[in-house]
């Protein structure tokens, strides 16, 4: 009897668990679970991105400064390299071996464009998709490299795809042999019959209304625009390396049409929340740390630049400006730090220097109600860019016009980049006499003899928000003519950061490949120098 029972009980209990099991797969599936995801949606994803950070290149290039030369502060002021400062970009394109997710949640946008086009596949029928995330996924990387040199490409954000957790570095000459590939295939595929990408952030349905399209044909116009503007871009890079190539590239990306008007700029707006946006939110919480530099603020005050209300600004106490969000705006009391001055020196009895303002400095700092709001329009490529770019390419004779078209070109750059500030929440239009007056100021008007410097120092105002452009083309041109950082630092030398470092943990988790990169380009170093940046 006793045996009876237990197989009754081993039978119930055998019963029990199929009875279990036949129900398991659709009882443990989540029925809020993302298992598919439209490739257009991962698109606009990776357009919400990272151009540069306050801490890094905009300091290199000396439109901004720390002049606090302690811990984690010193960083590019005073050329320590500290991994917090160089790793932004890297971070924000990668999160680090190219597989990670982002702190904020997102996935970064080097994973979220190599699975879209993944999920397109090769044959897909979404031919405007594909193109333009191949041209996006192309200025991406144009940022990475221009930053660091190699890095990896080919293997990036391939994790899921093909289990490489750890990507090899690519050569950073051979990547822009490959962008430029990508640039050309992509704009030819553009097809105005195809289907209309409503999900771009820049040109479709979601767009700000002075750039929105609302039809394939418009859309593509604008993408084949934007696409050629960035093999301008690619182009101009390089003029130093290899002038003819330089010309050749320029000459092309000029043929097939680039940006023409503000109604072409690249831009998302943002609403304040975007992870991006932090760097600004610490110029509010962390002001104490952070002022504009004095090259910088003397360009803006030498030539009475309109712009200059919407950029700087003198806070009653520079200490505390998230609770003084009222500040003198008036150019002439604006004061940049000197490049390469500490607080200490400043501050100390009897110094040449302004000493203190309240709680801080008594300098200007960013205008964190306008220029460094935590919503603002992030500009990726603009009209006053490629304007800018088309006027050196005149002057240097590699599209057709000479120096009178380059001063319509340097002329329509200005005037566009004024006029894009009414984008910015809380501005009032800079007025149509207002342009006229700066174009014709004797500082500011085209002249031949002097045209390259007054073409690169407008690039490096215009790319005020744009950290990785800015730098580059400093690099490129070595314009404007700043003066090069008293302190050494970790250069070993005066002179300019040609580069940011690698992240720490690419070391310690990518060891291999860290170190065959760091060894290709001379040693992971600040003066190590991306192969169009030639002495």
């Amino acid at each position: 009897m006793l045996k009876i029972i237990n197989r009754l009980v081993l039978l119930s209990c055998f019963a029990s668990l199929a009875a279990c099991d036949k129900d398991f797969e659709k009882i443990n599936k989540n029925p809020y679970g993302v298992i598919s995801i439209d490739p257009a949606l991962l698109f606009a994803g990776a357009q919400r991105n990272h151009i540069g950070t306050w801490n890094a290149e905009h300091i290199i290039v000396q439109q901004f400064i720390v002049p606090y030369n302690t811990g984690a502060n010193a960083g590019f002021s005073f050329y320590v390299d500290i991994d917090g400062n160089s790793l932004t970009k890297w971070d924000q394109s990668y999160a680090n071996a190219g597989n990670a997710t982002l702190t904020n949640g997102n996935a970064p946008p080097v994973k979220n464009l190599t699975q879209a086009l993944n999920l397109l596949g090769p044959n897909t029928p979404r031919i405007n998709l594909q193109s333009i995330i191949r041209i996006w996924k192309a200025q991406l990387f144009m940022g990475l490299v221009d930053n660091y040199g190699d890095v990896p490409y080919s293997e990036a954000g391939k994790a899921v795809s093909d289990g490489k957790f750890f990507p090899k570095y690519d050569d950073d000459a051979a990547i822009y042999d490959d962008l430029y590939k990508e640039l050309k295939e992509s704009i030819a595929a553009l097809n105005p019959s195809g289907e209309f990408v409503s999900a771009d952030l820049f040109y479709g349905a979601n767009a700000q209304p002075s750039t929105k399209t609302s039809n394939a044909a418009d859309h593509v116009a604008k993408w084949k625009k934007l696409g050629n503007s960035l093999l301008l871009r690619l182009g101009m890079r390089y003029s130093k390396l290899n002038p003819t190539k330089a010309a050749d590239i320029v000459a092309e990306a000029f043929a097939g049409g680039v940006m023409t008007s503000n109604a072409d700029n690249a831009f998302v707006k943002n609403d304040g929340t975007v992870f991006a946006q932090q760097d600004n939110l610490a110029l509010r919480n962390f002001s104490q740390f952070h002022y504009a530099a004095e090259p910088f603020v003397n360009q803006l005050k030498s030539t009475s630049d309109p712009r200059a209300r919407f950029m700087i600004a003198q806070y009653a106490d520079p200490g505390a400006i998230a609770s003084n969000l009222t500040p003198d705006i008036t150019l002439a009391n604006q004061y940049g730090v000197p490049i390469g001055v500490t607080s200490d020196q400043i501050l100390a009895p009897g110094s040449p220097y302004r000493g203190a303002r309240g709680s801080g400095l008594n300098y200007s700092q960013f205008n964190v109600n306008i220029i460094a709001a935590p919503g603002v329009p992030e500009f990726w490529v603009t009209y006053a860019q490629t304007s800018l770019l088309l006027a050196e390419a005149a002057k240097r004779g590699w599209i057709a016009g000479g120096d009178a078209q380059a001063k319509i070109y340097y002329d329509n750059a200005i005037t566009a980049d004024m006029e894009a500030y009414s984008l910015y929440t809380g501005t009032t239009p800079i007025s149509a006499g207002e342009i006229a007056a700066y174009l014709t100021h004797p500082n500011v008007i085209y002249t031949p003899a002097n045209a390259l410097n007054l073409i690169n120092t407008q690039y490096w105002i215009v790319n005020i928000r744009n950290g990785t452009e800015a730098f580059a083309n400093f690099r490129r041109t070595g314009l404007p003519a700043l003066t090069p950082n008293p302190v050494p630092g970790a250069l070993g030398s005066v002179g300019f950061a040609r580069r940011l470092s690698y992240p720490d943990l690419e070391a310690s988790a990518n060891t291999a490949n860290y170190n065959e990169a760091a060894a290709a380009i001379g040693g992971d170093k600040l003066s190590s120098r991306v192969f169009w940046d030639t002495p």
